[in-house]
């Protein structure tokens, strides 16, 4: 799947992947374990594609740059300068940008995430 068409929880999936959280949780890389963390309880989950909490410290971490798209939505960039991603939201072209710049601009999503 082209990465500029991510979203929901296809794009949370390639984020945790992206961050490293599959290979660190190797039990959360497939499909199903992962909708399991991302429909999780308060408590714990994973939405770094609308939590500011999870995706702000990313686009701090990685140095991506938000700004407003020329026509409508917000478009995002790593250092050094690529490429921009579009997204509805900052945190949807932030999260897009940073899978991008992790994984390329197409990401082999699980089955499962992609109904």
């Amino acid at each position: 799947m082209k990465t500029s068409e991510l979203t929901d929880i296809a794009l949370d999936w390639a984020v945790w992947t992206a961050a490293g959280g599959a290979t660190a949780y190797p039990k959360t890389a497939s499909g199903s374990a992962f909708l399991k963390l991302w429909n999780g309880n308060s408590a714990k989950y994973v939405h770094p594609s609308t939590d500011w909490s999870q995706g702000g410290p990313i686009i701090e971490r990685e140095m991506l740059t938000v700004g407003p798209a020329k026509h409508q939505g917000f478009m995002a960039w790593a250092w050094p300068k690529q490429e921009g991603f579009w997204g509805d939201t900052p945190l949807i072209a932030a999260m897009r940008c940073f899978v991008a710049s992790k994984l390329g601009t197409e990401v082999e999503i699980p089955e499962e995430l992609t109904r």
